[in-house]
């Protein structure tokens, strides 16, 4: 009897990780997923939040993946270690901030380092070879012909790394070499048209998976990416905790000075995620009209938190008030109303949306 082969395989919950999965199950081998956390993952965060997104699936689509395909799947919080890779990337940051090629050997690494210890997480002798949905040509900064050996050499994986989708576009990997893998029945899909991709999912039989937006990382979104550089920035160093990068995603963000920021809630979702944050920061809550919870970070002087008040009526019910009362919950837990005018709309300033 020859020698079953196993596989780890990148399930990031995209149509191409499931595919290259099924494309070697089909081939007999045994496959196991797994899903790196770096914290910027859109799934599950403002889908969850915003009334506006109520009718959103609700799903971490990698455990939708693992389910419809009968894998196992290990999900390994990376985000510690991955805050490297966002602050210091050394092949540089995409259209935002980014750091895909480097994301994309920092994960196959961690496969690669799955595949060493797979004792540990297999009975019968752990995994051979790592599988990617990878497709060239798909993705600008990490997806290149030319970037495909940078991955796969970087990442400590060489010749174990397998692209099921594309492999015929490449040189064969040890898994086509010995014969664990028929190379006749892998593909060579290319280029960002993804009807391939769809017609080999109706092949299967398989559907409802996540339809492709611009990849799952906020890190590629413009605004997302603003308001990190604009934390940095305000720190003046490059770093973050993940409270930080969770804030990042709800709200309305407005910095009207150098000194200090402004999140304020857009509905009442965010409101009631913001008020999970209530104490780690100073906050402003309108006691006259229904508005908006805000937070404010950075270090304010008093003159800033009327300021501050201004601003936040003007997204509030107060915003054609004469007057409307605002109290001013200080971290230390006291407690200042503060009545003022709400600021028009022509007072506030675009420059300060971030």
């Amino acid at each position: 009897m020859s020698l079953k082969r196993k596989a780890i395989a990148l399930v990031s919950g995209g149509l191409d990780s499931m595919l290259a999965v099924k494309v070697v199950q089909e081939q007999g081998i045994e496959v196991e997923g797994v899903n790196f956390y770096t914290g910027f993952c859109v799934e599950g965060h403002t889908h969850a939040i915003r009334k506006k997104d109520a009718k959103k699936e609700k799903r971490n689509n990698a455990l939708w993946v693992a389910e419809t395909l009968g894998i196992k799947l290990h999900i390994e919080d990376i985000s510690e270690e991955y805050k490297d890779i966002v602050i210091n990337p050394k092949h540089g940051y995409g259209q935002n901030l980014n750091p895909c090629l480097d994301c994309k050997v920092f994960m196959v690494n961690q496969a690669q380092l799955m595949l060493n210890r797979a004792r540990d997480l297999a009975d019968d002798g752990g995994f051979d070879f790592i599988i990617t949905g990878e497709v060239i040509g798909q993705r600008p900064k990490s997806q290149r012909k030319e970037t495909m050996p940078l991955i796969a050499r970087e990442s400590g994986a060489t010749d174990r790394l397998l692209r099921p989708l594309c492999a015929k576009n490449l040189p064969p990997t040890l898994p086509e070499l010995e014969g664990w893998v028929n190379r006749d029945e892998l593909h060579d899909f290319s280029g960002r048209n993804r009807k391939p991709q769809m017609e080999l999912a109706a092949k299967y039989g398989l559907d409802e998976y996540a339809q492709p937006a611009g990849g799952c990382c906020f890190l590629t979104d413009k605004s997302y990416s603003d308001k990190l550089s604009d934390l940095w920035q305000a720190r003046g160093e490059r770093r973050y905790e993940l409270d930080d990068i969770m804030l990042l995603k709800v709200g309305r963000h407005l910095r009207p000075k150098e000194n200090f920021k402004m999140i304020i809630s857009r509905e009442e979702g965010e409101n009631r995620f913001l008020e999970g944050y209530r104490k780690a920061f100073t906050h402003l809550v309108c006691t006259s009209h229904p508005g908006p919870l805000t937070l404010i970070d950075g270090d304010p002087s008093e003159d800033d938190l009327k300021l501050a008040a201004r601003i936040s009526t003007r997204f509030s019910k107060a915003r054609e008030a004469t007057e409307a009362t605002v109290e001013i919950h200080y971290k230390g837990g006291v407690v200042k109303p503060l009545n003022i005018k709400p600021m028009s709309a022509n007072d506030v300033k675009p420059e300060w949306h971030i």
